[in-house]
């Protein structure tokens, strides 16, 4: 059987990734204007990731990150993100490749995307926006801005699976 040309579910998560590139791009170039905040969960064990070996050990799934108050030499280029954040006071610089996102939040704007893997096999696999409203961004602690959250609150919401969509 020949492959649908009409590959909806990729597009869409080439789609998604360009908003996370594009929102990663304005902060790289701009900085976050006003109460803008990212979250950003990735699997770290894909191809391409790079972090220290220590946060490895701790994360060796999935981390989370916070791009708010602090964090220094944001590149951002088609295939990955770098940026430089602090853990245990100590700056660490991470190299995202967008292969490996998994979700993306700007709980400030109530907005956030779950993205599929793409090396994940499709049954089962969900992708579509999510409500970021429930994540914990409690930041009044006094040296919070001194750390990066290796992880972050948990986030509930509808998510909308293509599955439901295709023809069986």
């Amino acid at each position: 059987m020949d492959q649908d040309p009409f590959q909806y579910d990729t597009w869409i998560e080439e789609a998604l990734k360009s908003v996370i590139r594009r929102s990663l791009n304005y902060a790289a170039e701009n900085g976050l204007p006003g109460e803008h905040h990212f979250f950003l969960s990735y699997r770290t064990d894909v191809e391409g990731v790079e972090m220290p070996g220590y946060l490895k050990a701790e994360h060796p799934e999935e981390m989370s990150i916070v791009l708010q108050h602090q964090f220094d030499e944001l590149i951002v280029n088609e295939d990955a993100v770098w940026v430089t954040l602090k853990f245990r006071g100590k700056p660490e610089r991470l190299r995202i490749p967008f292969a490996a996102m998994v979700s993306f939040a700007d709980p400030s704007v109530n907005f956030g995307l779950q993205l599929k893997m793409s090396s994940e096999p499709e049954d089962g696999m969900e992708l579509g926006a999510l409500s970021a409203r429930n994540f914990d961004t409690d930041t009044t602690d006094d040296d919070a801005d001194d750390r990066a959250a290796p992880a972050v609150g948990h986030a509930t919401g509808e998510v909308i699976a293509l599955d439901a969509f295709r023809k069986k």
